[in-house]
């Protein structure tokens, strides 16, 4: 692990000084590397998802592993697009001159060596080392062993590229071990060699890294995210959009796992929603006030309000009014993603000031929480933190900045 990461302290400085247009065709190589080794990438997908069917493993979890031969275009297709991404390295992000005549500007730069962390998501492989790449850092990925096969293949096609595009290989490194102890040696920061880890997982890792990581950490707890039906809002775009929100994809972290219904038009909205869910194969938890109307579903605990489900399985409660809705959401919610819908305009000016998440949403599924969706390409996670980056981290998010201070020979008196 030492001398992976003394090796990508080494590339870090090859990535950097890279012309924009080198990281471009690495990126663009890759792409297409990813789309002619996709028989041995979905291979090694398949021998996963065996292993973990053979472990045991639920099948929503099973349903983040897998990569179907779309899938797997999905992630070429978002290489490609980062590829085509504006490079964010060198930008000039503000200038001025002070009365002393000294222009001082500040510029994007790379932040050297981040270490990825993340679980069961293969996909994460490629869509890291892209972000990485565009953005000039070099990347140290340890995926886990649930994806191992997966991972390695996908890494095999993104090192193709860099190495087309004379870039270093150990720009783009991934563990190959599924030894845990991998990840206690990241957080130690390989002695000065890593400058950010990202964990991109449950509960249980991201806090491990929240709490023992030596170097600074970019990363999110849980997806608790909300919908919140107003009194104005359109009976069939609720039943749309929550329908998305929760059972698109029930396993990725921007699913609705509650579902608040403004009191006003509970009776008349709640029960066509919940029949659509349930026809969809969601089961519902309540509280009293929705379990009077929906006699037929389970009722909810306070654990409820507080569990990132990642399954068909969803929270409703019926609120007095936004400001309950809002009241809630800042007691149980994680700053990840929350959505008003409504007709009424200044109600979803109200939700979206009120709430202070990463991303709110107005009309619109929570599940477009993603950086491919927001035109980032891709993203290398979502950030609930106020510091550094925020909402779905892309390529620009990764990027820090300094400071070039220009003279003409100015003394400070």
């Amino acid at each position: 692990m030492l001398a992976m990461g003394r090796r990508a302290r080494a590339a870090a400085e090859a990535v950097r000084t890279a012309p924009p247009e080198v990281r471009t065709r690495a990126l663009e190589a890759a792409a297409r590397a990813l789309r002619d080794q996709d028989d041995a990438i979905l291979a090694a997908n398949g021998r996963d998802i065996a292993n973990a069917r053979a472990a045991g493993v639920s099948e929503a979890l099973i349903d983040r592993l897998a990569l179907t031969p779309q899938r797997l275009a999905a992630v070429a297709d978002a290489v490609a697009e980062v590829a085509a991404l504006p490079d964010p390295v060198g930008r000039e992000l503000a200038r001025w001159s002070r009365p002393n005549g000294l222009d001082i500007a500040r510029v994007s730069t790379p932040i050297g060596v981040l270490a990825v962390i993340y679980e069961s998501r293969p996909n994460v492989t490629a869509d890291a080392a892209a972000l990485c790449l565009r953005s000039g850092n070099v990347a140290i990925l340890r995926c886990g062993s649930d994806c191992l096969q997966s991972s390695l293949a996908i890494h095999a096609a993104m090192t193709a590229g860099l190495v087309e595009a004379g870039l270093p290989a150990d720009a783009v490194q991934l563990v190959s071990t599924p030894d845990r102890a991998a990840v206690g040696a990241l957080l130690t920061g390989l002695e000065g060699s890593v400058d950010l880890l990202v964990p991109r997982g449950g509960k249980s890792l991201v806090a491990r890294v929240q709490a023992e990581a030596r170097v600074p950490v970019l990363g999110h707890l849980e997806g608790l995210c909300h919908t919140y039906l107003h009194a104005a809002a359109d009976p069939a775009m609720a039943q749309a959009v929550v329908l998305n929100a929760k059972m698109r994809r029930v396993s990725v972290c921007g699913a609705t796992e509650t579902l608040l219904v403004d009191r006003a038009v509970a009776s008349t909205l709640l029960p066509p929603v919940a029949a659509a869910l349930q026809a969809a194969g969601c089961a519902l938890r309540g509280d009293e006030a929705a379990r009077a109307l929906l006699p037929d579903i389970a009722p909810a605990d306070e654990a409820d309000w507080t569990t990132e489900y990642l399954a068909p399985v969803l929270a409703v409660r019926v609120v007095d009014g936004l400001d309950a809705a809002v009241d809630h959401i800042r007691r149980y919610g994680t700053g990840h993603t929350e959505a008003i819908v409504t007709e009424d305009a200044g109600a979803a000016a109200a939700f979206l000031d009120a709430v202070d998440s990463a991303v709110v949403m107005w009309n619109a599924s929570t599940q477009f929480a993603d950086g491919g969706e927001f035109g980032f390409g891709g993203e290398i996670g979502i950030s609930t933190s106020r510091l550094h980056a925020r909402g779905p981290v892309g390529a620009e998010q990764l990027t820090s900045y300094k400071y070039v201070v220009r003279g003409t020979g100015q003394t400070r008196p």
